[in-house]
């Protein structure tokens, strides 16, 4: 417990130092977003700590530098990501709570690399931290926060499901690009939800 308090204690003082204010109260946010949905679904509140609070550690420069980073420090980029930028922070900030931050655990770490762009066959640290940053306290902009905000209190995948479809239409909306990820995991997900649906019906029409 010591060393747990201790060890965040001296990330949040990096971080504060590090990325502008609103960044990191949106990571303290995130963080306890992460453990409030750790404690409903019976995972690790330490890991999902952890990985609320490092999940922005990369967004503390413009894109077209975090490009520059990932590439200087031989972390694959696809050609998805050259064209939506903005995603790339995730995998920036993997290598960096690996290589500044000391963070060992796999499970952290991939985590952290896919928090912006979700994957399919996620892990539900991946889940928590996903749908976390997108309905921590601090965001208001997305019409359906209210709904998605309980979504993510009963059913992880039908939210995971909520967000990418909300994402997809809105990127589609306004024309900007779309890392091909993100499409492979709504695709996941929607195939979730029809597994699901099915299950549902032979129960109650058996």
């Amino acid at each position: 417990m010591d060393h747990q308090c201790n060890q965040v204690l001296m990330f949040r003082k990096k971080l504060k130092s590090r990325l502008d204010p609103m960044r990191y109260e949106h990571s303290l946010s995130v963080s306890f977003t992460c453990m409030n949905l750790a404690m409903r679904y019976g995972y690790d509140i330490d890991k999902a700590e952890l990985a609320g609070l490092l999940h922005d550690c990369g967004k503390r420069f413009p894109d077209s530098v975090i490009l520059k980073k990932c590439l200087k420090h031989g972390i694959p980029v696809t050609e998805g990501e050259r064209r939506a930028l903005a995603v790339l922070h995730a995998k920036y900030g993997a290598w960096l709570a690996r290589h500044k931050y000391q963070i060992e655990d796999s499970e952290i770490l991939n985590a952290i690399a896919c928090h912006t762009t979700g994957k399919p066959e996620m892990t539900v640290l991946d889940k928590i931290l996903y749908i976390a940053d997108y309905i921590e306290p601090r965001r208001y902009k997305a019409d359906n926060l209210p709904q998605i905000r309980r979504m993510a209190y009963e059913d992880l995948d039908q939210t995971m499901y909520a967000i990418l479809k909300g994402t997809l239409e809105y990127l589609q909306r306004k024309g900007g690009c779309i890392d091909p990820m993100t499409l492979q995991a709504y695709e996941y997900f929607k195939a979730q939800m029809k597994g699901k649906r099915k299950i549902i019906r032979r129960i109650v029409l058996p």
